[in-house]
């Protein structure tokens, strides 16, 4: 049976977008507090170029955990990225994540960890699309596309919705919110560059 990881890496090589001429990463774990406490079991089982993005924005121990993960990343050859701490992603000397609400702040956000390091950037609409790709943003990901644990109630952007954004962006975009492999497949032909997410892993 085809796992989340391998038809995100289907998706993935269908992909034109590219960052700095590369393939981007096919798959992204975010890593969440209640629903995903301890995020190194399953960021080990990765498979080698996927990215991770350490969330844990309250936990008493973020730093620590960062530690670990950033080391985890380096043996397994992963990316991380650190999400709305650009002192914590310099200390570990690790790209940066922006949530949505970020992107409304003036100064580009490259600044914040210089141009050598990735920096993705969390959006829900056409809007956050075009100040994140301002701010300096090499990879968006866009939800919820489909209805998630996450934000339970929430309108997902559907399908379409989804596949319009994506057609109109140029840099490469992953779905997030309710990708899993059982619902992966309605994402052919979207031109998404791969899934992110955190139940899929589960």
């Amino acid at each position: 049976m085809a796992t989340l990881a391998d038809l995100s890496l289907i998706l993935n090589l269908r992909c034109r977008r590219r960052i700095k001429g590369r393939r981007p990463p096919p798959l992204i774990l975010l890593t969440d507090e209640a629903r995903l406490p301890d995020p190194l079991a399953i960021a080990g089982k990765l498979p080698a170029g996927s990215l991770v993005i350490l969330r844990h924005y309250d936990a008493a121990h973020r730093e620590t955990l960062g530690i670990k993960l950033a080391k985890l990343c380096r043996a397994k050859r992963l990316t991380l990225l650190v999400a709305g701490d650009p002192v914590l992603a310099q200390k570990l000397k690790v790209g940066l994540h922006l949530p949505e609400y970020w992107l409304r702040k003036p100064l580009p956000a490259i600044r914040l960890i210089g141009k050598r390091q990735l920096l993705t950037a969390a959006c829900h609409n056409r809007t956050a699309m075009i100040r994140a790709r301002t701010a300096g943003a090499k990879a968006l990901l866009l939800s919820p596309v489909l209805p998630t644990q996450s934000h339970p109630g929430a309108k997902g952007l559907g399908i379409l919705g989804f596949r319009r954004l994506v057609r109109r962006c140029s840099l490469p975009v992953y779905a997030l919110g309710g990708v899993n492999a059982q619902t992966i497949g309605l994402l052919t032909g979207s031109g998404a560059a791969g899934a992110a997410g955190i139940g899929g892993f589960l």
